[in-house]
């Protein structure tokens, strides 16, 4: 009897062990928070980032060997944690550095997520990723680019995408190559949105400029929420520059662009940093005002039946929409972060974050135009790398450098 009572309190503790929270269950689901604007002015880039996450957990918890080499792409889901699915819960930052922060907390807190993705904009992800750092939890952005984000000697915090530095060489380098081909570009403008991405990169896109040789004739701040830029417009009209460069969001964009259409204004070359100009909502919106408007990307369809056009199709599937450059560097965050959690063979925040690390991935394990993803200490991927893009008809087309080029540059901006 005493053995039959032993026995049946062996069980029950077995049991109750088994459904503790980091035992057996951690094994089968892995929870990653996802924060990003799902309402507000950002919905639309925020919706979109939402959705290239949710096909990269298809990517991941499916068997894809149609994908080639692309990390995590075979198999069902983690294989290192014996096949565990990948799990995200989204958090809706409203747009706000202080919901950002308060979902983070949510997320690490209530949720116990083993990592944090996010958060679009560069205002946000400061405030979200300090909550992470708090915590000792892995955060990992694959969009926000303002300069400060890794330099504020965190150790949780990594970062996929190409930087401000990268962004402004990647300009200058293109109008001193128009320069050099004869064309007049002697005065630059720079307009953009006040808060932490819009300021930190006109600063640094500003200084190279002057670096490279060009007179920075303006640079126009504005509020990220206004409704009227007819001001900025005029001012710029009255400047009139050879090349401006925008660092706006996407109503901010699409105000811009019918702005200047009404006022009559183009300016010679007009180039987009990404972000609003990328959403897909604003070619949609104003694409055929704004015929010639430049961009940079590191995202490429690629031939049919690629792995990025298998990718693509997927995300069209499930939007309606191509997949632009911003939800692109998005989802391949997500890849990275997912593939170091794998590498890891573990959920505890420590054995992620030296996986993360040790991250060496390679281009044909990546689905964007990097040369591969490998991280400095600071956490920011040394191998990022980015192409110009122009709106020519319904699409973007890639235009340079040359060798990258898929259709020619077509210049002055045509607009409309």
């Amino acid at each position: 009897m005493l053995h039959r009572r032993a026995q049946l309190a062996g069980w029950l503790t077995a049991a109750a062990f088994a459904v503790l929270p980091g035992v057996a269950t951690a094994q089968s689901t892995v929870k990653i928070g996802a924060i990003y604007p799902l309402s507000g002015n950002a919905a639309s880039a925020g919706t979109s980032a939402k959705a290239a996450i949710e096909v990269a957990v298809d990517i991941i918890n499916e068997d894809r060997p149609e994908l080639g080499e692309l990390t995590l792409a075979k198999g069902l889901g983690l294989p290192n944690l014996k096949g565990a699915k990948v799990e995200v819960i989204f958090a809706d930052n409203q747009g706000t550095p202080a919901a950002g922060q308060n979902q983070a907390l949510r997320l690490i807190t209530e949720d116990k997520v083993v990592a944090l993705q996010g958060a679009y904009q560069s205002g946000i992800t400061v405030t979200a990723s300090a909550i992470a750092e708090r915590y000792g939890i892995p955060f990992m952005t694959g969009e926000s680019v303002a300069a400060n984000l890794t330099e504020r000697g965190f150790k949780w915090f990594f970062r996929t995408t190409p930087v401000a530095s990268d962004i402004a060489k990647i300009y200058v380098d293109f109008l001193n190559d128009r320069k050099a081909k004869g064309e007049k570009i002697e005065k630059v403008a720079i307009v953009n949105e006040n808060t932490e991405y819009g300021t930190s990169i006109a600063k640094v896109v500003g200084e190279a400029a002057k670096t490279g040789g060009f007179n920075v004739s303006v640079v126009i701040p504005y509020s990220a929420n206004t409704t009227d830029v007819q001001s900025q417009v005029l001012q710029l009209k009255d400047n009139n520059p050879d090349a401006v460069v925008f660092i706006s969001y996407t109503s901010d964009a699409i105000l811009f662009t019918k702005t200047m259409q009404a006022l009559g204004y183009k300016p010679r070359i007009l180039i987009g940093d990404n972000s609003g100009f990328s959403d897909a909502s604003y070619i949609r919106t104003v694409g055929n005002i704004a015929q010639g408007a430049i961009n940079r990307s590191a995202w490429d369809v690629g031939k049919p039946g690629s792995p990025t056009f298998l990718i693509n199709e997927m995300y069209k599937k499930k939007t309606g929409n191509d997949l632009d450059d911003t939800s692109g560097r998005v989802m391949q965050g997500f890849l990275t972060l997912v593939d170091a959690i794998n590498r890891a063979g573990s959920t505890e925040p420590a054995k992620i974050q030296a996986a993360l690390r040790a991250t060496d991935l390679k281009p044909n394990q990546i689905m964007m135009g990097y040369k591969g993803v490998k991280f400095d200490d600071k956490g920011q991927n040394i191998l990022a790398s980015a192409l110009l893009i122009q709106i020519q008809g319904d699409k973007y087309v890639s235009v340079w450098p040359k060798e990258s080029a898929t259709s020619e540059l077509q210049l002055p901006y045509k607009g409309w």
